[in-house]
């Protein structure tokens, strides 16, 4: 089953970012995990969310540069 729900977009998406030390704890978080630094559970929890807004305000601002149909 597929559900499709319209939503009207505000016109700024565009300016829908991560604020920034916001985006540079993800940053800090990411970087520690690459380096091989083993994240709390706590850490990996809030990395994987703040990836998932990070993802979700990107498509949004990407629905919003699409012409309108």
């Amino acid at each position: 089953m597929t559900v499709t729900i319209d939503v009207e977009l505000p016109g700024e998406l565009d300016r829908f970012r991560l604020p920034k030390a916001v985006a540079a704890r993800l940053h800090t978080l990411l970087d520690r995990q690459d380096a091989g630094q083993v994240l709390t559970t706590s850490e990996r929890e809030e990395a994987e969310g703040l990836v998932n807004l990070a993802e979700l305000l990107t498509l949004l601002r990407l629905r919003a540069e699409r012409p309108a149909q």
